[in-house]
């Protein structure tokens, strides 16, 4: 590896390191270049990487699909700027010999603030009635839903579920969980019980999904699931677009089954402009960007420059594809 390597950020918008005092830290190590836009094409996105070593991708948008990946032979380390490393095909990665690292933890606090505010949202009606404020209207009734005394059921314990859990504990809901690889050290560590999916899903008035995108995950809320819901109740999803299948939520939110739902991530993203999930009334909805408070922000930019420092030392952290 060179003494001085190429740092590429391919594509940061919306805004995340850009103008970040983070970036002085890597400049005892390489170049840095700083795209403020995003690639327009696959081409202009290789132009961008060719030669780097190192990739901040600071957008999920920006994807790094295996055929890509191919092209770029400097490239030895990608790290995301959060958990999620469903930007990149990291099998391919793995075979090319590309470490990718993620940010596990440091945001849980922010995003799961954003995953409570959510949940009270939908559960006041805010969205709704605010409109109809707006509109002139006084007094049109959708009912709010007390939520003291109800059952949150939480599906992923990691670092942002656990935080979710003691949030909705700190409002006097009963919280139970699910993961993937539950053990009783998790569950006392969590001060929640874990469940069966299906359980938590018949038992819980509202569900809070805080799970990646993985083959396992995707698709894991889907007609079934959402009918084993409890009538009346709430889906709040700050986890991946991917994890529900957004037919069967508007199907289950248009017949009444579901109360609403709390949205930051969508299957398409953007979300476009004629989205159905947009004129639903009982929904709450923010575009991806449960971590975009200041703190936030310098919380993932500290954590991608920590793993790209780490790497070029040697010393590779938080690694997702070993």
């Amino acid at each position: 590896m060179p003494d001085r390597v190429k740092i590429v950020v391919p594509g940061d918008n919306p805004h995340q390191i850009q103008g970040s005092p983070r970036l002085a830290q890597l400049e005892p190590y390489g170049d840095v270049t700083v795209y403020t836009d995003r690639p327009t094409s696959p081409e202009q996105q290789l132009e961008r990487a060719q030669g780097a070593t190192i990739l901040l991708n600071s957008r999920g948008a920006v994807r790094w699909p295996g055929e890509v990946l191919r092209q770029l032979p400097t490239l030895k380390f990608i790290t995301v700027f959060g958990i999620g490393t469903d930007s990149i095909d990291l099998v391919t990665a793995k075979e090319l010999g590309i470490t990718v690292s993620n940010i596990p933890g440091k945001t849980a606090p922010v995003v799961a603030e954003h995953a409570f505010g959510l949940m009270m949202a939908t559960a006041k009606r805010v969205v709704f009635q605010t409109q109809e404020l707006r509109e002139g209207r006084w007094g049109t009734r959708i009912d709010n839903i007390y939520l003291n005394g109800k059952t949150l059921g939480v599906i992923g314990a990691g670092p942002i579920g656990a935080r979710m859990a003691a949030l909705g504990k700190a409002i006097g809901m009963h919280v139970i969980a699910w993961t993937f690889n539950p053990t009783p050290e998790r569950a006392a560590n969590m001060g929640v019980e874990f469940v069966s999916l299906d359980d938590l899903l018949q038992r819980s008035d509202v569900v809070s999904l805080h799970l990646p995108a993985t083959d396992q995950s995707r698709g894991i809320i889907g007609t079934r699931e959402l009918g084993l819901m409890k009538p009346g109740s709430l889906l709040i999803n700050t986890g991946r677009g991917a994890l529900v299948d957004e037919a069967a939520l508007l199907a289950a939110l248009d017949s009444g089954h579901l109360a609403g739902a709390g949205l930051d991530v969508f299957a398409q993203e953007p979300l476009p402009p004629d989205a159905p999930i947009l004129s639903r009334k009982q929904v709450v909805l923010t575009p991806h960007n449960a971590d975009s408070t200041p703190e936030g922000l310098d919380f993932l930019n500290e954590g991608a420059v920590e793993n790209a420092i780490a790497f070029l030392e040697g010393k590779p952290q938080s690694v997702v594809n070993r």
